[in-house]
């Protein structure tokens, strides 16, 4: 019906659209009321100051055009309470029946203060990894916690070189809270009685394990008097970032953490180190954090990549010395 009456790359108003799909005009995310969509927003010469940062990555590891959509509110962003509604919306599009429409900024009508809209297209998160968690300046210069959709267009789109987010020049790296994790912000399956979909949530059982066990061991390491924080790392030639599981400042180490001690977790665990460390001056000391003591090949495994081991034996953490703990 609308997809007929709109086609990407022409211009409209919020007005019109919310004539057409319902939702308001105000606000960056607009669920729409009278019409299964959620319009998205976005203006990079007033989301910029917020640290948002909208638009189709210059590269990506797959076939499909990717497009980073930032969520709603100035301090730590969130998906419940007072200050998640819009967030949600985005996270259960899916499971509401509900498509993702965004709308960039061009310019005015002319003789008039109303802003145009161009119209990018039709959305669905990713299914794999659906968002990821940042850090980012508000306008007032405060670091905070934002989510950054995943979108990937549901129809064919071309990405137009003034959509693309600009690649970074340098490899920016920064130490960041060590609460910049999805378990905190969000547990999905608390949200309705309806399974939930890949697509709109990464907290699956052994992820949530994962970040129970971060909780633990961060714990015990605050309590010998050791800071616990993480390394966002955005490379050059690209916009996204990766983050890392938890490092403590006192020691200099590393720790990836894996919610299994399966071959499977530890190679991947592995990479991930290997990875990550390059970018870090100077290079910490690694280690692997398990819920449970591997099978001897596997420590075997680690010990020739000169990567440490540390596992939960009840409701201790055994193995590699921990710093000086």
């Amino acid at each position: 019906m609308a997809d007929k009456w709109i086609k990407p790359g022409e211009l409209t108003t919020r007005k019109e659209m919310k004539a057409v799909f319902g939702g308001g005009q105000g606000q960056g995310i607009q669920p729409c009321s009278t019409s299964p969509n959620v319009l998205l927003y976005t203006d990079p010469a007033s989301g910029e100051k917020s640290g948002y940062y909208d638009g189709w990555l210059p590269t990506d590891d797959s076939s499909t055009p990717l497009f980073e959509y930032t969520g709603d509110g100035e301090g730590d962003q969130v998906f419940h309470g007072r200050y998640g509604p819009r967030n949600r919306a985005i996270l259960m599009h899916a499971e509401e029946g509900r498509a993702l429409r965004v709308f960039k900024a061009a310019g005015r009508v002319p003789g008039e203060g109303t802003k145009l809209q161009r119209y990018v297209g039709k959305f669905k998160l990713d299914e794999e990894e659906p968002y990821v968690l940042r850090q980012a300046p508000n306008q007032a210069g405060e670091l905070r916690r934002v989510i950054v959709f995943r979108l990937r267009p549901v129809d064919e789109l071309t990405p137009l070189p003034e959509d693309t987010i600009a690649p970074l020049t340098e490899t920016e790296i920064q130490q960041v809270p060590v609460d910049t994790a999805t378990s905190i912000i969000v547990d999905p399956e608390t949200y309705s009685g309806k399974p939930i979909s890949r697509s709109a949530t990464r907290s699956t059982k052994v992820e949530r394990r994962e970040a129970e066990l971060c909780e633990a061991f961060r714990d015990m390491l605050e309590e010998h008097e050791h800071q616990v924080r993480r390394f966002q790392i955005r490379t050059s030639g690209l916009s996204s970032s990766l983050l890392t599981d938890l490092y403590d400042t006192k020691s200099h180490v590393l720790y990836e953490a894996k919610g299994t001690s399966s071959r499977e977790s530890v190679r991947m665990a592995i990479g991930q180190l290997m990875d990550y460390r390059r970018h870090i001056n100077p290079n910490p000391t690694l280690a692997v954090l398990l819920p449970k003591k591997p099978n001897p090949d596997l420590q075997d495994l680690l010990e020739s990549v000169n990567i440490n081991l540390v596992y939960q034996d009840g409701g201790a953490f055994v193995g590699w010395p921990i710093g000086d703990i």
